[in-house]
């Protein structure tokens, strides 16, 4: 394997781990800088006791009110009247006792639910300690850094001259973020995802067409949902979600569904457009296609067992490795640090490609081993040979999304007769160069 990568079964974050394994718990959550973690986790220690507490007091009302019941018909055909009417009496005490601490039962799961949904994962070991982006590892770098005369022109520049992006018009048609592709630049779009499909299916990876609206459980069974709910566009009338990428309806197939050990791990690929807020980025780096509100990107997940799943993120890495090798861009990867992966993630490489005119380093891909923890909002489990049931662990990767990547071909490619196609997208494109 490339990198030092284990599964760690005890990172599981499941109610049963908070409440048996509460400090190491808590240090993950340190690890990722999440605010107030003891006292979350002992507000969910705490209400799972009330939870079972009243369970516990629900039951006891419920055997007592059967077992009278039981004796009321007893005392009718006894002609004992009087004992069976008070028992008629105390079963309807205990009826309304059972109500009381159902309703009260049903609230402590709904508060329950509510705080551990406000919990992201734990960290696998091997993330590094850190708060920002400046903390992350660089892992490995590669490819050939252009060497660009000083009047190089950054890519919103280049659109231009060549008519391949009108970022004026898409804010007239709809507003900043939404740029309208033209022509050669149109057509690039698309060989860039035929291309990234192509390669997908050759890795035997499943194409799939999903919806770009999901319903708020799927946001949920991701994680998308309570942590980026401002992120993303909400469809008020129908309650439903634009997708911020294909990882969400994608991964959502396998909510509450249990598979065969046999049919691990499943591999899937989808191309969408993304649609993503990025709610309190105004101003940071949005020239051109460095922040957009909607773009095309190719995603790939997998499903997995636990113990092969690190293996699969190792495999995944060098799949988007090779895609960036193809394109013949500078790269580097990065393990993300634990202020900087996300809610949802346990282990994160991304990667950045060099941008020869803006002299900046573009992250262009992230590839995630989430564990169990979507899988245990998803309730996607898989039966083993011995016909025990078993969480799975879910995975994906951004291979590839477009803008930036395109930013990166424009600029790193242009030369005096036009931006040159890197060959591999030639027989995609129909053309070797934009002039």
């Amino acid at each position: 394997m490339l990198f030092y990568l284990k599964y760690i079964k005890t990172d599981m974050l499941t109610l049963k781990n908070i409440i048996e394994n509460r400090q190491a718990v808590v240090e993950g959550l340190h690890k990722k800088h999440f605010a107030e973690a003891e006292k979350v986790i002992d507000e969910i220690i705490d209400l799972d006791k009330e939870r079972r507490n009243t369970q516990k007091e629900l039951d006891t009302a419920l055997a007592e009110q059967n077992k009278i019941a039981k004796q009321i018909g007893a005392l009718i055909g006894q002609g004992k009247r009087s004992e069976a009417e008070a028992a008629k009496e105390q079963t309807a005490r205990y009826k309304e006792q059972s109500k009381l601490l159902g309703d009260k039962l049903n609230e402590y799961e709904k508060m329950l639910r509510d705080k551990l949904l406000q919990v992201p994962n734990l960290p696998h070991e091997s993330v590094p300690e850190g708060r920002t982006a400046e903390d992350n590892k660089t892992e490995r770098t590669g490819g050939v850094v252009p060497d660009m005369p000083t009047d190089a022109l950054p890519h919103w520049e280049l659109a231009k001259r060549y008519d391949l992006i009108d970022f004026e018009l898409g804010v007239k048609i709809t507003g900043a973020g939404f740029p309208v592709y033209k022509g050669k630049g149109a057509r690039l779009q698309r060989a860039l995802i035929n291309f990234f499909l192509d390669e997908a299916r050759n890795a035997g990876y499943l194409e799939i067409e999903p919806p770009y609206v999901v319903n708020a459980d799927s946001g949920y069974g991701t994680g998308q949902l309570p942590d980026k709910e401002g992120q993303m566009y909400h469809i008020t009338a129908d309650d439903l979600y634009l997708i911020p990428t294909a990882e969400v309806p994608v991964t959502n197939i396998f909510r509450d569904v249990i598979l065969a050990e046999k049919d691990l791990p499943c591999k899937l690929a989808a191309y969408s457009a993304c649609f993503r807020r990025e709610a309190g980025s105004y101003g940071k780096d949005v020239r051109g296609l460095n922040r957009l509100h909607q773009f095309n990107k190719v995603e790939i997940v997998r499903i997995d067992k636990p113990e092969h799943s690190y293996d699969s993120l190792d495999e995944m890495v060098r799949y988007v490795e090779n895609l960036i090798c193809k394109l013949e861009l500078p790269y580097r990867i990065l393990r993300l640090c634990g202020g900087d992966i996300s809610f949802t993630s346990s282990l994160t490489f991304d990667f950045e490609v060099f941008s020869a005119a803006q002299k900046r380093w573009l992250e262009v891909s992230s590839v995630s081993n989430f564990e169990s923890y979507q899988a245990n909002r998803l309730k996607c489990r898989y039966k083993t040979a011995e016909g025990k049931t078993e969480l799975c662990h879910t995975l994906n990767g951004s291979a590839l999304a477009l803008p930036r990547i395109v930013a990166a071909l424009l600029e790193n490619n242009q030369t005096p007769n036009g931006i040159r196609i890197p060959k591999a997208l030639v027989p995609y494109c129909g053309f070797e160069i934009i002039d």
